[in-house]
């Protein structure tokens, strides 16, 4: 790979096995455009993506990408695919021969491919050039080479400090991280006139210092869309996990104006992931985070809209619309609902643990925080599949991760597969019957007390890092009054609601509820938050495909 050196400039990449043509590209490349890109070449997929992934680190923008179709191991529409997850705004432009054009067609509905050029490409001032200048003249247009990076400055146990990376970070707006302890971190804090008192700091691409601010100003500083563009859509769906993902894909895509709002990141808990294995059509596994930022943009490439930051309060039913209630007063009203809330994992009540929540002890993944656990000994606490990833996932830089699991084996709650991997992993460990009966520290976590079920026995380990993962609580109580649910909480809906036949209270149609329709004619509800859901990834995103039908169904016969 051609290594890049000196300011940051905008980049232009191009991929080939053959050294030869390689270079060749290069050479056309930089003749044309070397004064205002920098040209990078690299020789396999591989390498092109460890050279994408540097040159995001550095904060540079990377304009077009060429990759050549036929190369060994990583073909390049295979590159192309996970190069979208680290450059999604780059052009991608596919070098193939004329006997692989269909291919290379097929390759604009997978990756959204932006042209594909037939080797050779002689004379280039023909068959090159203008093809890139079109494209560079598009990329520019988006003002990409304006946006600046969002900066970071916190404390590494403030609890705020990383409850503002998390967020961030899982709606991949690109930001820095500096310690409010370094040179840099108190530089910026100096320029905003900040004292460090209260953190973190935000200083967005524009400049603006934010002190310690909340999700909601957050998300509107830093360019998510907060407010609906309308005041009325066909389809609102609450969450954005993969139930409400799936929704809003199928929704938009079949036309119906879509809105889909997310009180956090989207993603939901599977976007906290941080390996999927099971998931039909990947293989080799795929980050939670890789998996959902997709869906998120081919739900906004379908039209759909996307909220963040935005706190649904209130379910109503005026005449033959369903009205939205906001936590702030503020309301959005539609023909029909999906309810795609998902669930939270439950919180540890052994003390101290509150206390130390985001200061060493973590809900979740909490990805950004997994460079800061190399060499360390980390602890887990759950024994299903979600526990299993994240102890995979850790394990790779940490001294030692060990699972607390309260039954007596893995096999009831965790798949097969993972629980062979982590057999074969030699620093991960598995406690069963054991679970934390207090958490101890002072600004941030320094020991935990974990008792033995069988034997009563207590022991006090040293750790700072304590990820939890023990089952999960739905988002479902602002629903209460309006929506049925059972005993934990859960939505009922369809069959279950019926169970000897008749029409739940208050149902006032001739036809009984569709499967995933609710007590509330036009309201329905996928994923997680379903009674007796399956709980799984693939699944949810079925069930939100399945509730758009049923959407489709409820229109045609109001």
């Amino acid at each position: 790979m051609t290594q890049a050196v000196g300011p940051a400039r905008n980049v232009i990449l191009t991929v080939d096995d053959d050294p030869g043509v390689s270079r060749a590209v290069a050479r056309d490349l930089r003749r044309r455009y070397g004064e205002s890109y920098r040209i990078v070449r690299a020789e396999s997929g591989q390498t092109a993506l460890e050279a994408l992934r540097e040159l995001k680190l550095r904060g540079d923008q990377v304009a077009v990408i060429l990759a050549d179709y036929r190369m060994p191991e990583m073909n390049g529409i295979e590159f192309l695919e996970q190069a979208l997850d680290v450059y999604p705004g780059a052009r991608r432009v596919l070098l193939t021969a004329y006997a692989d054009t269909g291919a290379a067609i097929d390759a604009i509905n997978v990756i959204d491919l932006d042209h594909y050029l037939l080797k050779p490409w002689d004379p280039p001032e023909e068959k090159l050039y203008p093809v890139l200048d079109d494209l560079l003249q598009t990329w520019r247009a988006a003002d990409r080479t304006c946006v600046g990076t969002t900066k970071v400055v916190g404390h590494r146990w403030s609890a705020r400090s990383s409850g503002v990376r998390e967020f961030l970070a899982r709606n991949q707006v690109p930001y820095r991280w500096f310690s409010s302890d370094e040179p840099e971190g108190r530089r910026l804090l100096a320029a905003a006139g900040a004292d460090g008192e209260r953190l973190p700091l935000v200083v967005t691409p524009d400049g603006t210092p934010l002190l310690a601010p909340e999700d909601p100003e957050l998300a509107e500083k830093v360019g998510l869309a907060t407010t609906p563009a309308q005041e009325f859509y066909d389809l609102v769906v609450i969450g954005g996990g993969p139930a409400g993902l799936g929704s809003a894909v199928y929704g938009a895509s079949e036309g119906l104006r879509t809105l889909l709002v997310e009180r956090s990141a989207t993603g939901g808990q599977a976007g906290q992931s941080s390996r999927i294995e099971n998931y039909l059509g990947f293989p080799d596994g795929v980050s939670g985070g890789q998996l959902t930022g997709r869906a998120r943009r081919q739900a906004t490439r379908f039209g759909a809209e996307i909220l963040t930051a935005r706190e649904v309060s209130g379910l109503e039913v005026n005449g033959a619309a369903r009205t939205v209630r906001f936590s702030d007063g503020s309301a959005v009203a539609a023909h029909s609902v999906i309810l795609a809330t998902g669930v939270s994992y439950r919180q540890l009540t052994a003390p101290g643990c509150d206390d130390l929540t985001s200061r060493g002890v973590f809900y979740g993944s909490a990805l950004t925080e997994a460079a800061g656990c190399q060499g360390h000994d980390v602890y887990i606490v759950g024994g299903a599949n979600s526990a299993g990833q994240a102890a995979m996932y850790l394990s790779r830089g940490a001294k030692s991760v060990t699972l607390l699991v309260r039954g007596d084996s893995l096999t009831a709650s965790m798949s097969h597969y993972l629980i062979q991997q982590l057999g074969e992993a030699s620093n991960i460990f598995v406690r069963p019957g054991t679970v934390v009966e207090a958490a101890h520290g002072t600004d941030h976590l320094e020991q935990l007390t974990l008792r033995d079920l069988a034997s009563g026995r207590e022991e006090l380990v040293d750790a700072q890092w304590l990820f939890v993962f023990i089952g999960a609580e739905p988002h479902t109580d602002w629903l209460e009054g309006t929506v049925l649910r059972d005993e934990r909480g859960f939505i009922v809906a369809g069959p279950d609601m019926t169970p000897d036949g008749s029409p739940p209270a208050g149902w006032e149609l001739d036809r009984p509820p569709y499967h995933l329709e609710t007590n509330v004619p036009g309201v329905f509800v996928a994923g997680d938050a379903r009674s007796e859901s399956a709980k799984r990834v693939a699944s949810a995103v079925g069930e939100g495909a399945m509730a758009v039908m049923l959407v489709h169904r409820y229109l045609e016969q109001s």
